[in-house]
């Protein structure tokens, strides 16, 4: 479905392993103070005041991505929001990365290039800096695996396991957009190997698009709740859906939840989309997956600090282990929540 934009073919093989990195990283800009020492030794050099937090995740083509509709720059800068957003989940502060990338012969030099040029505006939008990785062929596809690094003082991490009953439970922003992002792009993909010549119609849907194919992580929130002069109590990014988060929150801070219905954050196009497609809004809301939106839990005393806030939504609040984990309807109902969100071993 994605033009080739770039004719021009060089073998990765004409610059060999190290050539291609010396080709992608010769220019790469490195920001913070932390940073001693980045590409170009046999490791880099951080030195951090406070308590270093690290992440890593893994994407592999065919499992977390179709390059059919998925542009490499997207991709690159996707990579790296995938792993930001779990150190802002600490609530600490992210500043380096490092990047590995495996593929196979069918990328040439250029296409590298383009993903690259995603991994960097990503440092570059986001302050960090691109400290090292390591390159490889593949034959299995295309994957991508990037380690975040950051730094905050220990007394301020927030971890899942610190809420305790009574707490409230708050999201960012809005859920369930990516999710309808992904099924706009199967279905005109469906509709494209039906009809090579059709054009797609999806100026309507460039909210969910961009949700899907550029997210974004939430860099903002750990200011503004330290202005708002509010700690979490436990903290987690919304990837693998919210239902599953809420049951992650709980299993680790071993309490129940109640979550509202009406109170769960819907953009107006994800609304649209889900009737569209015969889909239940709270379902998608749920269960989909990848909107990378933190999801933490307050103290009640805070409520006043952050009712008003257009960026947060309280959606419920903490009882005890024993009373479970439940979905309150908008018709006051009383339903289990089960852990519906992605699982990439499931078939």
């Amino acid at each position: 479905m994605i033009e080739d934009k770039n004719p021009q073919r060089t073998s990765i093989e004409n610059l060999g392993e190290f050539g291609l990195i010396d080709h992608l990283t010769n220019n790469v800009e490195l920001t913070q103070d932390s940073t001693d020492r980045g590409i170009g030794d046999d490791a880099a050099v951080i030195t951090h005041n406070d308590s270093t937090v690290v992440t890593t995740d893994m994407l592999m083509e065919g499992v977390h991505f179709d390059l059919s509709y998925v542009p490499l720059k997207h991709l690159g800068y996707k990579a790296v929001m995938v792993n930001l957003s779990d150190i802002y989940a600490m609530n600490a502060v992210a500043t380096q990365i490092t990047v590995s990338i495996a593929m196979s012969n069918r990328f040439p030099v250029e296409a590298v290039e383009e993903l690259y040029d995603g991994i960097k505006l990503a440092c570059k939008v986001y302050g960090v800096d691109l400290v090292g990785g390591d390159t490889t062929a593949s034959q299995t596809g295309l994957v991508i695996s990037v380690t975040a690094i950051g730094e905050q003082k220990a007394e301020d991490i927030v971890y899942r396991s610190g809420a305790g009953d009574g707490d409230l439970l708050v999201v960012t922003g809005d859920v369930g957009a990516a999710y309808m992002g992904l099924q706009i792009l199967e279905r005109e993909k469906a509709v494209y190997k039906a009809n090579p010549n059709s054009q797609p119609d999806i100026e309507a849907y460039s909210y969910l698009l961009e949700r899907q194919l550029k997210p974004e992580a939430r860099k903002d929130i750990s200011k503004l709740l330290a202005d708002l002069d509010v700690k979490p109590t436990s903290m987690i990014d919304v990837s693998d859906g919210l239902s599953s988060e809420v049951i992650h929150l709980c299993k680790n801070s071993e309490i129940g939840m109640k979550i509202y219905e009406e109170k769960i954050p819907l953009d107006p196009t994800v609304i649209n989309a889900c009737e569209e497609f015969n889909l239940d809004s709270t379902t998608i809301a749920l269960s989909g997956g990848e909107d990378y939106e933190l999801l933490f839990t307050v103290k009640q005393e805070d409520f006043p600090k952050i009712k008003a806030n257009p960026s947060l939504s309280i959606i419920g609040h903490a009882v005890p282990q024993g009373e479970g984990i439940h979905l309150i309807t908008r018709s006051g109902e009383q339903v289990p929540i089960q852990a519906m969100g992605w699982n990439s071993f499931k078939g």
